[in-house]
């Protein structure tokens, strides 16, 4: 069973379908033909898919020829709402752009699905292929595992490529590695009066100013500092002229950590700030929290393991780069809360051919030549998770 190989056989089949999806980006929940596309190449192989009638993205499932216990591969399927100027020639056709690489995990796990249908006689259990919709919207993650999805499932695997790591590298490290995001909004009330008699009024605006500065503490002062903890105010909203106290403003904005126990702790701590520091200056003080996504931690060390030694024995020690955590999100955590996972990275920086930009770019553009290693590690993954935990 050389999957290394078999990579190399598909290699062709991996780059003509990410270069198909990427001409045709669909964003989240909208994934309506891409999840077609995906369907067709399934089923042309031999694999049952199983669809949803009220949402897009689809599963497919490959029984092992023995007995065993069942590994779930993802990869995610939207697209993002920016124009194009990579400058490719299968550049999108729709004003939308994979900016962030899901055409690349699309056509890995479509060529993994090929790879480990060739040596599916050898597979000790199940392979449950997921090509999950929405994952830009925070919350696409979540109709699946509300589904069901997860019954019976042992582990959960992805592979995310990566703009700013050295292509082709894989970078498979333990611990946190996506930071959570959660958003919320604060709303200051207060007593609007002439901008001349500020003693008849309760100034919301000035509320909302000293509530800012105070949540600031909370990283710099509450919180642990060996525990990352970046709290933002992205908008600022309130007053109605340049001569009235204002008595009503709203703030929006995120706060982010590595910690499931710090991430727990936010919410009533930035409660509390808010509402005695409005208090202390007449006025009211109110906060929505919006939980969006938790930390990304690769903290089952057998799995982790796993993963390393999958790439080691693909393609040697060297396959493997260090690479700083992200403080960006991932809704990958939803499947990793429920069952034992991993999520890694898979290098596309190239400046050979300006491949140079990072995710999210308008001009973002992939090494195609690395793609080939993501379906092999898709495919060694499952295999040697599966082949390990085998009753």
């Amino acid at each position: 069973m050389d999957i290394r190989q078999l990579a190399e056989k598909y290699n062709p089949y991996i780059i003509e379908q990410r270069r198909w999806f990427h001409q045709h980006p669909e964003l989240s929940y909208e994934e309506i033909e891409t999840t077609k596309a995906i369907k067709t190449q399934l089923e042309a192989i031999g694999i049952p898919v199983t669809a949803f009638p009220d949402y897009n993205g689809l599963t497919g499932i490959i029984h092992g020829g023995k007995p065993g216990k069942t590994v779930l591969l993802r990869a995610d399927i939207d697209a993002l709402p920016i124009h194009e100027e990579s400058g490719v020639k299968f550049c999108s056709a729709n004003g939308n752009m994979h900016a962030c690489g899901h055409d690349c995990h699309t056509a890995m796990l479509l060529g993994a699905a090929r790879i480990l249908m060739d040596v599916k006689d050898e597979i000790q259990g199940n392979v449950l292929l997921l090509f999950q919709a929405a994952e830009e919207s925070g919350h696409g993650a979540r109709y699946y595992v509300d589904h069901g999805i997860l019954d019976g499932v042992d582990a959960v695997f992805a592979l995310h490529v990566w703009g700013t790591l050295d292509s082709p590298k894989f970078n498979l490290e333990s611990g946190g590695r996506m930071a959570s995001c959660d958003k919320f909004k604060i709303i200051i009330k207060g007593t609007s009066s002439h901008g001349s008699l500020p003693h008849l009024g309760q100034d919301a605006v000035v509320a909302a100013a000293s509530a800012v500065m105070n949540l600031q503490t909370f990283a710099s002062r509450i919180n642990d500092p060996l525990n990352m903890l970046v709290l933002t105010i992205g908008t600022v909203k309130g007053g109605q002229r340049f001569n009235i106290i204002a008595n009503h403003v709203e703030l929006e904005g995120s706060v982010r950590t590595y910690s499931r126990e710090i991430r727990s702790t936010i919410e009533p701590v930035m409660r509390r700030i808010i509402s005695n520091t409005a208090e202390a200056l007449g006025c009211e003080g109110e906060l929505v929290f919006m939980p969006q996504t938790g930390p990304v931690i690769n903290d089952h060390e057998d799995v982790n393991r796993i993963a390393r030694q999958a790439a080691i024995h693909l393609y040697g020690e060297d396959s493997l780069a260090a690479m700083p955590k992200l403080t960006c999100s991932e809704d990958f955590f939803l499947f990793m809360e429920k069952v034992p996972g991993f999520l890694g990275f898979l290098g596309c920086y190239n400046e050979s051919i300006d491949a140079v930009y990072p995710n999210h770019n308008n001009k973002f553009k992939v090494d195609e030549a690395a793609l080939k290693r993501g379906s092999a590690l898709y495919a060694q993954f499952a295999v040697d998770y599966l082949k390990e935990k085998a009753v």
